[in-house]
């Protein structure tokens, strides 16, 4: 077996074990006061509701306050055995020593990140249809992201809604992992669970409530124990 091949057979196995049930997001403005505490603060109520996975999201932040948090992040989540994931920015996720880094259609090319990412690196990609998702795969992406799967207020200029029939119809032939994404809350996603979904990121639905680690235990319970 080539290094190339190993390393995506050890990808892979990360993938399966870290990606599922609840895909924590900290979803933080670009710039604030205390950011590296509100970060922790929200990372620890995530992960203490079971959270295998965490993404660090910054739009529009610079470099090095981007870096800040994502280096007391990367400490906490190798502290907890969870993988953290850096949105967007291939430079920070790193420089951080992060385990993976999370593409959107808009982002860095996934050929051209795979080519000076370390070989461990975990690559997710958002999709929004299945043109995107079946190219990403081919491309070599550790996981997708697909939706929204319903109408989402945390982004300004969202996708067209893809629904969980064609969310279900993608999770059956998918060969790797599939991130539901984009207004899922907890009432809605028992259908995500049902269509297959190996995760689910719920941002208002869990960040918003007025207990955090409730909110992300009542997600992670919500997919079969492994």
């Amino acid at each position: 077996m080539s290094l190339e091949d190993e390393s995506a057979r050890l990808r892979a196995a990360m993938a399966q074990d870290c990606i599922r049930g609840l895909y924590g997001m900290v979803d933080l403005p670009a710039r604030g006061d205390d950011l590296p505490a509100r970060a922790e603060a929200l990372a620890l109520a995530l992960l203490d509701g079971g959270a295998r996975v965490l993404q660090l999201r910054m739009k529009g932040a610079e470099g090095r306050a981007m870096l800040e948090v994502a280096d007391l992040l990367c400490e906490l989540c190798h502290e907890r055995g969870a993988l953290f994931v850096v949105n967007d920015r291939l430079d920070v996720a790193i420089a951080t020593g992060a385990g993976g880094v999370h593409l959107g259609q808009d982002d860095l090319p996934l050929e051209a990140a795979r080519a000076v990412s370390p070989p461990g690196l975990l690559i997710g990609v958002s999709t929004h249809d299945e043109e995107q998702a079946a190219l990403a795969i081919e491309g070599g992406a550790d996981y997708l992201g697909f939706g929204p799967v319903f109408a989402t207020r945390t982004k300004e200029n969202p996708d067209a809604i893809v629904g969980v029939e064609r969310l279900a119809a993608l999770c059956a032939r998918s060969s790797i992992p599939v991130v539901a994404i984009g207004g899922i809350d907890l009432a809605s996603l028992s259908a995500v669970v049902a269509a297959g979904a190996a995760a689910a990121a719920l941002i208002a639905a869990v960040n918003l409530a007025t207990d955090v680690t409730s909110a992300a235990a009542a997600a992670t319970a919500a997919f079969p124990r492994r």
